[in-house]
């Protein structure tokens, strides 16, 4: 990978996290990544999984929920070639046809838009 996650993404959750924050249980949680709701990367001092903090927006129960249009835009990437630490970069790299980060502009509801330059990887 060109660039350090680190540096893209600002923080981080662990899946027991991710679980708290969701109000759902851990294997709902795994679930969320084998489905490709979320995708995340082993880091950190132990290498544990966890994925960006980023991911949560405010759901409709006033708890929190995973970005609904996140899936769709990882399985384009993913069908573009590109692996889970590449699809992090690219989706927390601010990108010139969106004016922000792709992940900022999901959050904000532009998923044509997101979509669009997801299909242009590659």
């Amino acid at each position: 990978m060109s660039t350090d996650l680190d540096t893209l993404v600002p923080s981080w959750l662990t899946l027991p996290d991710l679980a708290e924050r969701l109000g759902v249980d851990l294997p709902r949680v795994r679930a969320l990544v084998r489905d490709r709701a979320v995708v995340g990367v082993k880091r950190g001092e132990r290498t544990t999984f966890q994925v960006p903090e980023a991911f949560l927006v405010p759901g409709e129960d006033g708890g929190e929920a995973v970005i609904p249009t996140l899936r769709g835009t990882v399985i384009v990437l993913g069908d573009q070639g590109l692996a889970d630490d590449e699809i992090l970069e690219w989706l927390f790299t601010p990108e010139p046809s969106l004016d922000v980060a792709p992940v900022e502009a999901l959050r904000a509801g532009r998923r044509a838009a997101v979509r669009r330059a997801a299909q242009a990887v590659g």
